[in-house]
């Protein structure tokens, strides 16, 4: 079984303005309610790929009711703690000839409801899947990646890592078995500019050096680099044409690449899967579904 963490996820709630004043009424032209967080996005893609897995993570107050009364009505499955206090954070995205982002703090977590998460890792075992993505919320302490991966790995199970700076650094001790710098990332962990597929393999395998096993590079409009635990470096390009959404992308490549490597246990088949849900995100106005990533599947 895979298992997604999101720390602090959202409901997003997306207005469209025609175009946006402030000296008098804004008036939309149309709204959406989505779900947000990095884990839960990878959640999306690997149960649209027909992929079992449970999203875990906190939720708070209405508001986290409805969040999972979404995510059930799109067949992810999940185990949130609710939490006695505030409530699941809504972020409001304004769209307009600019786009205006107003991202919420979130609920307080306190210690007995850490561990009752620690609780539920506890009880993961060899052959499961946990993906730790995106940043911590002030709520949580900042050695939480760490304390989830001291237990994980003594279990044996696989971690994922999409994360930046000094939490991705702190856990490579942990060895996860695949961490996704994009090409920015990758540099500033070094304090250098990434130049080239030269510089991703050198500076990958001083991750490597470090304890991450597989290194998966994303690239932007270059595509993306693996370096794999065997010494292997794959590449692969993208779909020409013009992207219509950057949110999200990141999260189902590394959705796609787990999919496809519990799948085949073949890294090249995972990069091309783990692309091609990136690519069908991109050319999407949301997440990719399943038609969609085939086709970019049949394309790379």
């Amino acid at each position: 079984m895979i298992y997604t963490v999101t720390f602090n996820p959202a409901l997003d709630y997306v207005m469209k303005v025609e175009k946006l004043r402030f000296d008098d009424i804004n008036r939309t032209y149309g709204e959406e309610l989505n779900y947000g967080g990095k884990g839960i996005n990878v959640s999306v893609i690997l149960s649209r790929l027909g992929v079992d897995n449970t999203a875990l993570g906190f939720k708070a107050g209405f508001t986290g009711d409805k969040l999972e009364e979404l995510l059930r009505a799109d067949g992810i499955n999940t185990d949130f703690i609710a939490l006695k206090n505030g409530m699941t954070r809504i972020n409001v995205k304004i769209k307009s000839e600019s786009e205006l982002d107003i991202n919420a703090v979130g609920p307080p977590i306190e210690e007995d409801e850490v561990e009752k998460l620690f609780d539920k890792v506890k009880t993961l075992k060899e052959g499961d899947v946990i993906v730790l993505a995106g940043s911590v919320p002030g709520a949580l302490p900042p050695d939480i990646y760490e304390r989830i991966l001291s237990f994980t790995s003594k279990a044996g199970v696989e971690a994922v890592v999409d994360s930046t700076g000094e939490l991705l650094l702190n856990v490579l001790k942990y060895h996860p078995f695949l961490i996704k710098p994009n090409n920015f990332e990758l540099g500033d962990l070094f304090g250098v500019k990434i130049n080239g597929e030269a510089d991703i393999e050198k500076y990958a395998k001083l991750l490597q050096e470090k304890g991450a096993r597989n290194v998966l590079v994303s690239r932007g409009k270059e595509g993306a680099t693996l370096i794999t635990e065997h010494g292997d470096v794959h590449t692969i390009g993208i779909i020409p044409g013009k992207p219509l959404n950057s949110v999200g992308c990141g999260d189902s490549m590394v959705a796609g690449f787990v999919a496809g490597y519990m799948n085949k246990r073949d890294y090249a088949y995972a990069l091309k899967l783990g692309s091609a849900c990136s690519n069908a995100t991109a050319f999407s106005y949301g997440l990719a579904d399943r038609a969609g990533i085939d086709d970019a599947f049949s394309r790379l």
